[in-house]
């Protein structure tokens, strides 16, 4: 999970171009929008593709797709249970 979490990370650094922003700087729980690393629904799409070409993860619910993106943590903890053998 750890390992995970650190790859997301870097791979949303990468994707939203936070040039000014390392891994170490982003808190596994901190929210991701609003006070957090303060990204925008803008940013929730860039994430979502993310998902969808790292990970071949759809999110279909925008209601879903919230909760999901609150923080790497919580990113972490979907990609997981996605990969998990059914």
């Amino acid at each position: 999970m750890e390992e995970l979490k650190q790859k997301l990370k870097v791979q949303i650094i990468e994707a939203l171009n936070l040039q000014d922003t390392r891994p170490e700087d982003i808190d596994d729980n901190a929210p991701l929008f609003g006070e957090g690393l303060g990204l925008d629904s803008i940013d929730s799409l860039e994430l979502m593709v993310l998902l969808e070409r790292h990970y071949q993860i759809k999110v279909e619910d925008p209601r879903e797709g919230r909760k999901i993106l609150q923080s790497v943590q919580s990113m972490a903890e979907f990609i997981q249970s996605k990969q998990q053998p059914a």
